[in-house]
This record gives C-alpha cells, sequence and structure tokens, in this order.
C-alpha cells in the first residue's frame, strides 16, 4: 500500500498504485521520450479539452521544470501527478492530476486527466480514475473529489458516470481551454459514495 514515506525527493521510487488493467506512478525524469511521443501523436485529438499548450511544451526542459514543480507540490500536500501505464506491455497511456488540495474545513482536490489518442475509448482511464480512489480517499484522506469537463465531452462524462460521480451543476466560463473560457458541468465523488462504491463491489 502507498504511503508517504516510500516518495524520494524524485518521486520515481513510488510505490505503484495497481488497477485491474492499468498502474499509476508518479512521473520520472525517464518517461519524458514515451510522454513526448504520446502526447506528439495526441495533439490534434487532446487540444480541444486542454489549456492551450506553450511552445516548447514538449521539451525535455518542459518537462524538468513539470517535474520538479510536481515533486514541490507533492512534497507539500498540495497536488499529485500520476502517469498511467498498461500493466501488460508497461507503456504509457496517460495521466491523472490531483490538484487544488484544501484541506480544513474542505478536505477536497479536483482530479483532471488526459488519455493518448492511440489508447482512447478503450476503458483505460476509468481503470485508472478507479485505481486512483483508494489513494485520494484513505491515503490522503480527503472528503471530497471534484471534477470538471466540458459539456459537449461525452466521453469524459462517461468516464466520471462509471466511476460513480454525481453531476452537480454547470459553471459559467469556469476555465480556460484551447485559448477559449468555457462553461464546465461540474461533477463530485464524496467519501460516502466511495465507501457505498466499496460495499457494492465486495
Amino acid at each position: 500500500m502507498f504511503r508517504f514515506a516510500d516518495v524520494p525527493l524524485s518521486l520515481s521510487g513510488m510505490t505503484r498504485i495497481a488497477g485491474r488493467r492499468v498502474f499509476l506512478r508518479a512521473p520520472s525524469m525517464d518517461d519524458w521520450a514515451e510522454w513526448a511521443e504520446l502526447r506528439a501523436r495526441s495533439r490534434a485529438f487532446l487540444t480541444p479539452w486542454e489549456p492551450t499548450w506553450p511552445e516548447d511544451s514538449l521539451g525535455r526542459d518542459h518537462f524538468r521544470r513539470r517535474l520538479r514543480q510536481q515533486v514541490r507540490e507533492w512534497r507539500a500536500g498540495e497536488a499529485y501527478g500520476l502517469f498511467a501505464f498498461t500493466n501488460d506491455t508497461r507503456r504509457l497511456v496517460g495521466g491523472i492530476n490531483l490538484s487544488n488540495v484544501r484541506r480544513g474545513v474542505a478536505q477536497a482536490a479536483a482530479v483532471g486527466y488526459w488519455m493518448g489518442q492511440p489508447y482512447a475509448g478503450q476503458g483505460l482511464m476509468t481503470d485508472a480514475l478507479r485505481a486512483a480512489l483508494p489513494f485520494v480517499f484513505d491515503e490522503l484522506r480527503l472528503h471530497r473529489l471534484e471534477a470538471a469537463c466540458l459539456p459537449h465531452n461525452e466521453p469524459s462524462k462517461g468516464v466520471l458516470a462509471k466511476v460513480g460521480f454525481h453531476e452537480e451543476g454547470l459553471a459559467r466560463q469556469y476555465l480556460r481551454i484551447n485559448g477559449q473560457w468555457a462553461d464546465h458541468l461540474l461533477f463530485a465523488l464524496l467519501r460516502a459514495d466511495y465507501d457505498q462504491l466499496l460495499r457494492t463491489t465486495r
């Protein structure tokens, strides 16, 4: 089981989080080439759903800066970036980001995710997101996990529904996506929802 003591400064030795078809772990510099290749192949597929990519977004130096920022955020308990790999081939297929961790009276975080185009529509992100839930609710001991997606992003809405998220409403011009402020549907999964999922799957 994951413990914070397992995380070195680089995060590369983190105990992996196992799913049915994929496993999750923190990224390392060794992942840069595979990550850059997958993101490049998937650029047209991903850009309608993501913030505008910086010009050097796939460069090694950019990846190194991202990794350093993730290490700082992880150690501060503010955010947790994870890559998803297939169990059989150990190929990188996508990523999950747990961000905006709020403690105090909120005990909540936001989740975002991306999937490389060659692996989309195969149920891998559903498995990855389910695998992350014990980390969110048992290890981080959060009360609420929030997600947002564009109203016309049917695949993402399908993933959230399959995992057990509940739709809570529409946020106008919630995030700047692909250069434009865009409305988003808001979803959430509570600790009580997670406990109910555990009871129904036993």
